[in-house]
């Protein structure tokens, strides 16, 4: 159980976002959004937002990070901070700190979205009462399964960004000497992310047009892609929903994902009309022999703001209805 009020955070890479849940079943509270990169730790980050916020006094807390959570000190996977539930206890008297895994949130909070926080990609289907994954790229990517269990719920956190990634047909086996490699490997998140796009965007100008390699901006390869100025982005923002589809199937098939595959993360949402087009429900229904299966599963983006912050609000609200992995510390 969780004392009120609650503060819940979730913590990439590139920002941290902070709110205040002052009662069960209420509303979050907004409290600020903090650069990660601009403060030398989660706790002077958390001291930030609590003072924007209006100096909350918060008695426990359910923070998300974008990292592995399997020991008393976790990592950032794309960021320096290290960060102690036990620390972060101490540092702020709470009685309570529980630390998991970006996408356990974004689980929870798929157990009750609304259709209206979606955008589907392709026809529209029922989703069916197994289980769901959600997923998505930004600064990298994440993944997890929401899997029913008697009356309760078990969330799934994964690695899937960090597993291998291979062509498949003719236009991959094209680019992919012109992938640059991460320690020796092309994972899921080496290009379905941010700097993924960008190194997409490199390898499509290196192949087809003897370009250096060099990556730019992944938000100018997006405009210049979306905007038509830019052959080359226009390929890889499509290479790229292609992929997105592959690891899509790929996921909702080793979750029997029959309640559907739910798209988060900063990327989705500013390429819909792409994902749309064809080419990533073509690469999602592509697993013979269960293409019948694909085709009845729904794929969506998650459209809404910040669609980690419900799924926060409910673990600290409805904790007994989930079951998930995390690090938990009580005073």
């Amino acid at each position: 159980m969780f004392e009120f009020p609650v503060l819940l955070g979730d913590v990439g890479g590139t920002n941290a976002r902070f709110w205040v849940l002052d009662e069960r079943g209420a509303t979050p509270r907004t409290l600020s959004h903090e650069p990660t990169r601009g403060h030398p730790d989660i706790s002077a980050a958390i001291r930030a937002s609590l003072r924007k916020g209006g100096d909350p006094q918060p008695r426990s807390a359910v923070l998300a990070i974008a990292g592995r959570v399997d020991a008393p000190s976790v990592q950032l996977t794309n960021a320096d901070w290290t960060i102690e539930a036990a620390r972060i206890g101490d540092d702020f008297d709470l009685s309570r700190v529980v630390v998991v895994n970006d996408y356990v949130p974004v689980a929870a909070g798929a157990a009750g979205i609304a259709p209206g926080d979606l955008s589907p990609i392709g026809a529209a289907t029922d989703a069916g009462r197994g289980a769901r994954v959600v997923l998505g790229p930004g600064t990298g990517f994440g993944a997890a399964a929401l899997v029913p269990y008697e009356d309760r719920l078990a969330i799934v956190s994964t690695e899937a960004g960090h597993t291998d990634f291979g062509p498949v047909d003719d236009e991959d086996f094209e680019i992919w000497p012109g992938i640059a490699r991460l320690e020796g490997r092309v994972t899921v998140e080496a290009l379905l992310s941010g700097p993924g796009l960008a190194r997409l965007h490199a390898a499509v100008r290196r192949i087809r047009a003897g370009g250096d390699g060099t990556c730019i901006d992944p938000a100018t390869v997006t405009e210049t892609g979306l905007s038509g100025d830019d052959s080359h982005a226009d390929a890889a923002i499509r290479l790229f929903s292609k992929y997105l589809g592959r690891v899509c199937g790929d996921l909702a098939l080793t979750f029997l994902a029959t309640g559907g595959v739910y798209i988060g993360g900063g990327i989705a949402p500013r390429i819909l009309k792409v994902l749309n087009d064809g080419g990533f429900r073509k690469a999602f229904e592509h697993k013979p022999p269960f293409a019948a299966m694909m085709r009845d599963i729904p794929t969506s983006v998650i459209t809404v703001h910040d669609p980690a912050v419900n799924g926060l609000a409910a673990l600290a609200s409805e904790g007994d209805r989930f079951i998930y992995h995390g690090q938990s510390w009580q005073g």
